[in-house]
């Protein structure tokens, strides 16, 4: 009974796993970031950043920072500095490679000297919910810039890396209009050419949950006002709260379903995900974060869009 997943990654010995969609992402991958050093291997923590970087020491590229502890930056928001200060409380000495926004060219550029300067053999892009899926033609997209960008570009590493797409938070993206009946259409496309690789739960008895809730809630902690509303929904249902359960100011007025469902990690071929997005194509030479919006959104309004669906359960 043994996933896919976890099967296809017993070879791996230097990983990767970076947070496609941005902001807090990185966070969801930290159970896999324990899991996987607990097997003795070699993890990296990367992210697609929304903080002011342009204080940063060590930028050996332009759009990238290696964010340490120590880190110049601001103190109202910079999740990637809060994390490594908690690493490195915990005894992990891992910087986090911060990448700024752009198009498709200059984030490829950071996965490919990624790849050269870290000698990683597997990427995990992980994704604090699931719009990474959305294909194109759904009647919500969520937030695609970033997690679409991420894709493109490491499906552009060499085929000899092993490349994966993990998601964690389904529900979370409700807010930005994302179908999730869309979503389960999409996983079942993948599942029928051998691209889903496992479904499985993030359980509070669990040694990586529990890291991973006590990362979040430093991490929120030291940003009171920009806390995660992924991050801190998915940890209230790992724990085991469920509904209208909020615990930050920032949801007030909104009405949450916390859930098991949000506990659940999705694990899926990369490459495969890639050959099924519909506009990838169209936004492989983008350079700036306003053309590859541009892109995905002339893309999107011109195609017959899938209705909405609601899940009938």
């Amino acid at each position: 009974m043994k996933l896919p997943f976890f099967t296809q990654l017993e070879p791996a010995k230097n990983v990767l796993i970076a947070g496609a969609g941005g902001g807090f992402d990185v966070f969801a991958g930290l159970p896999l970031y324990f899991w996987l050093r607990s097997q003795g291997k070699t993890v990296h923590l990367a992210n697609w950043s929304f903080s002011e970087l342009s204080f940063c020491e060590d930028k050996p590229l332009p759009q990238l920072s290696v964010v340490r502890g120590n880190t110049s930056g601001s103190s109202e928001y910079f999740p990637e500095k809060y994390l490594a200060q908690w690493l490195e409380s915990e005894g992990h000495d891992t910087p986090v490679h911060a990448l700024q926004p752009g198009g498709v060219r200059p984030v490829r550029a950071v996965y490919e000297w990624l790849a050269a300067a870290l000698r990683f053999d597997t990427l995990i892009l992980i994704d604090g919910g699931t719009d990474i899926l959305m294909r194109g033609d759904e009647c919500g997209l969520g937030t695609p810039q970033e997690d679409i960008a991420s894709l493109a570009a490491a499906h552009s590493l060499p085929a000899d890396i092993r490349k994966f797409v993990v998601c964690l938070g389904l529900g979370v993206d409700a807010y930005h209009g994302v179908c999730h009946a869309h979503f389960l259409e999409n996983a079942a496309a993948l599942s029928a050419i051998g691209g889903h690789l496992g479904t499985w739960s993030l359980l509070w008895e669990m040694p990586e949950a529990q890291k991973y809730a006590a990362a979040v809630e430093f991490v929120h902690g030291c940003m009171p006002r920009r806390s995660s509303i992924v991050n801190g929904s998915i940890v209230n249902a790992v724990k085991g709260l469920f509904g209208d359960v909020h615990t930050t100011t920032r949801t007030q007025g909104s009405r949450l379903f916390i859930n098991p469902l949000m506990s659940q990690f999705w694990a899926f071929d990369l490459d495969s995900m890639a050959r099924k997005n519909r506009y990838l194509d169209r936004i492989q030479t983008t350079d700036t974060y306003s053309e590859l919006t541009f892109r995905i959104s002339n893309y999107h309004n011109q195609q017959k869009l899938r209705p909405w669906m609601d899940i009938p359960i």
